[in-house]
């Protein structure tokens, strides 16, 4: 049997410090417990009980911890040391778990790829997290994982291994089957006791998760195991939850929502956790009827979706008593048409970010008023406050910044400490949300102070998505602006001059470039609107609040943007 050896781990360049270590440890928000401390517990405690339903069937917590124990040693034997980076784009199933979970155990850093992102995305996020290796899928709603990777290889020099979910035959020279190595008995080849060597510390970087990238790129925010540990959990008496509940999760693992309360939740809890790897209400309800699903989180419009489902058995979802929306403000006839259709369940929305969990939310027994007109407030351990300007005093009932601190807070962005401070207000974050605070404390998102279109819950990053369109050379100029829409709440209009009016420049122009250069459709523009010029301020700058106002009028006139969409990008 051979032994492994460890290297000194990556080290990174975060803002953690003694203080907060010290306040956040004797406060109880720091357990210094990592996710397979749970997970050893759960399979201890309760071996034969169901941690996971995917589409691929059920697994045990003992099954469950056997799989992550053998996948650690396997990273092990590929050469994966403390500090390395697993990058893992899959769809929501038990091999994402397990993925993240091994390399936990082996020191290393995950790095969710959500898996709508294509080569553009891909690309930029692998090469910044030095990523060594890969677990993907052989495919996925039509799109080949595989020959993508193949595509970038050249510009990824320090990925080492790709593992492929479902590959079947046809593998190239530098990708393994998941299946193959999973299957191999690391644990007779291996000494697993050596794992010890390689655990990390609690305040270590344990995941690297890239935001939408309001500036132009993704940024990486780094968490450590302490920090994404204490937003797993943050509610006083777990809502009532422990090992015997059954938690829901559709969005994706790779947003921080879908890992805290879909992944990290039930492994801390013990309990079971039904994954779909994509929503679908008709489906979601199949499961609550199966499974007694409780409690499930997810975008606004998952819940429109579930209570427009047509002969809805209330009786039969009777278990389900929690519907957590993220992402996006809860319209009032939703919650209504909920307790109307669905009495049992109770709508709660929150607030939060990749940079710092959930932060705020409405809670069960709070007014209706509060859950329709405002976003909670700090959950326990986080604090947030309102101020004019940074450097001000806070202010109550009025717009301003929204600020937040606290234990879940990320330890800073991949690339230097001076770029993470850019971003905070003495030890407050800067979130980039505009909000005004009532005198409970209750905060109410009123908008953006960066540019960001919130698309069904999900960031489109408005930079980003200009400079791929100023790449086109038909265009001369470009804004991309928010829409009002009746299901995901705001969808992206591109609001382009040409270069030559003669060119034809329309919504197939534009879904052909976005897909030539590699963008994930979520960021596509779904109108396009064509302009002589953009109104502009004397010194050059776009007015978009006069392009929203004219986009506005012509739905208020039409009923509909004169291009037409660009129909379904999820």
């Amino acid at each position: 049997m051979s032994t492994i050896t460890a290297l000194p781990p990556r080290q990174f360049d975060t803002l953690l410090t003694e203080e907060d270590i010290s306040t956040f440890t004797k406060a109880g928000f720091w357990g210094d417990r990592l996710i397979v401390d749970y997970l050893d517990s759960a399979a201890a405690a309760h071996p034969d009980q169901l941690a996971i339903v995917d589409c691929n069937g059920e697994l045990n917590y003992r099954e469950f911890k056997q799989l992550v124990d053998r996948a650690a040693l396997g990273f092990a034997e590929m050469g994966v040391h403390p500090g390395d980076t697993v990058s893992i784009q899959l769809p929501n199933r038990r091999e994402w778990a397990i993925a993240h979970c091994a390399a936990v155990r082996v020191g290393a850093v995950t790095s969710p790829l959500i898996p709508v992102y294509r080569d553009r995305e891909v690309g930029y996020m692998m090469r910044e997290s030095q990523a060594k290796v890969l677990v993907t899928v052989s495919e996925f709603k039509g799109f080949n994982y595989p020959d993508m990777i193949a595509r970038l290889r050249p510009e990824l020099p320090e990925l080492q291994q790709v593992l492929v979910v479902d590959a079947g035959s046809g593998l190239r020279l530098e990708e393994r089957s998941w299946e193959e190595f999973i299957s191999t008995p690391w644990e007779l080849l291996r000494d697993p006791m050596r794992l010890a060597e390689r655990r990390p510390h609690p305040n270590d970087v344990s995941m690297l998760m890239f935001t939408s990238g309001t500036t132009g790129l993704p940024k990486g925010a780094m968490h450590t195991h302490n920090t994404l540990l204490a937003a797993s959990l943050p509610w006083e008496g777990n809502l009532g939850m422990d090992h015997t509940s059954v938690l829901h999760m559709a969005s994706t693992f790779g947003h921080l929502t879908g890992y805290l309360f879909g992944v990290s939740l039930a492994v801390r809890l013990g309990a079971t956790a039904v994954y779909q790897d994509s929503w679908s209400a008709t489906e979601f309800v199949g499961l609550v009827e199966r499974y007694g699903v409780q409690h499930t989180s997810g975008a606004t419009p998952f819940l429109h979706d579930l209570i427009a489902v047509a002969d809805l058995d209330a009786q039969k979802l009777s278990t389900l008593k929690r519907f957590c929306c993220m992402g996006a403000p809860i319209p009032r006839v939703y919650v209504e048409q909920a307790k109307q259709r669905l009495p049992e369940m109770s709508v709660l929305g929150g607030w939060g970010q990749t940079e710092d969990g959930l932060v705020t939310m409405v809670l069960p027994g709070d007014p209706k008023e509060k859950v329709t007109t405002t976003d909670g407030r700090a959950l326990p351990g986080m604090e947030v406050r309102v101020v004019p300007e940074r450097g001000h005093d806070p202010v109550v009932g009025e717009e301003g910044l929204l600020e937040a601190r606290g234990p879940f807070l990320f330890q800073g962005y991949l690339g230097g400490v001076d770029l993470t401070r850019e971003s905070f207000d003495d030890d407050w974050f800067v979130t980039g949300d505009l909000a005004v605070m009532d005198d409970e404390g209750y905060i109410r998102l009123s908008g953006r102070s960066r540019d960001v279109i919130v698309r069904g819950g999900e960031n489109v990053p408005v930079i980003y998505v200009e400079n791929v369109l100023y790449e086109h050379p038909s265009l001369s100029g470009v804004a991309v602006v928010g829409v009002p829409h009746p299901r995901l709440q705001e969808t992206a209009c591109a609001v382009v001059t040409l270069s030559d009016p003669a060119a034809p420049f329309g919504i197939a122009e534009l879904r052909a470039h976005f897909e030539a250069k590699g963008v994930a459709k979520p960021y596509w523009p779904e109108e396009v609107v064509v302009l002589e010029e953009l109104p502009r301020t004397p010194s050059g700058k776009i007015q978009k609040f006069l392009l929203r106002q004219r986009l506005n009028d012509l739905l208020d006139r039409d009923g509909g943007i004169r291009s037409g969409s660009a129909g379904d990008a999820s």
